[in-house]
């Protein structure tokens, strides 16, 4: 999963649900149900997401969407495994490193075929 993101202090709901290919009524119900999901509020109520933020959502994310888990095993695996952020972390590396070696796979094709 490839989260396209401007490095920024705070990201909106739309930005993050945008990022996530989800939509925002699904990011405030995981805020609900995932304590982890901390966003700062203003005074109109709009929600504001740390870096943090996008860490733990993108843990959910990959429990939930790409895992399979349930909302409740999700919450369990959090509390439990302590290497599921080291997980994810490796998989966003395997991801960029495979990007990388195709796109070098198709440049090579390119210059074959002249």
């Amino acid at each position: 999963m490839k989260i396209n993101l401007p490095d920024k202090l705070y990201y909106s709901i739309g930005e993050v649900a945008k990022a996530f290919n989800v939509n925002a009524s699904l990011i405030r119900y995981w805020e609900q149900e995932f304590p982890i999901i901390k966003p700062k509020k203003n005074k109109k109520g709009n929600r504001y997401f740390t870096p943090e933020d996008i860490k733990n959502l993108k843990i959910i994310y990959h429990l939930v969407k790409e895992k399979g888990y349930t909302l409740d095993g999700a919450k369990i695996a959090l509390t439990t495994n302590s290497k599921i952020s080291e997980t994810v972390t490796i998989i966003d590396r395997l991801e960029f490193v495979k990007a990388e070696l195709l796109k070098l796979k198709d440049s090579l094709a390119e210059k074959n075929e002249d």
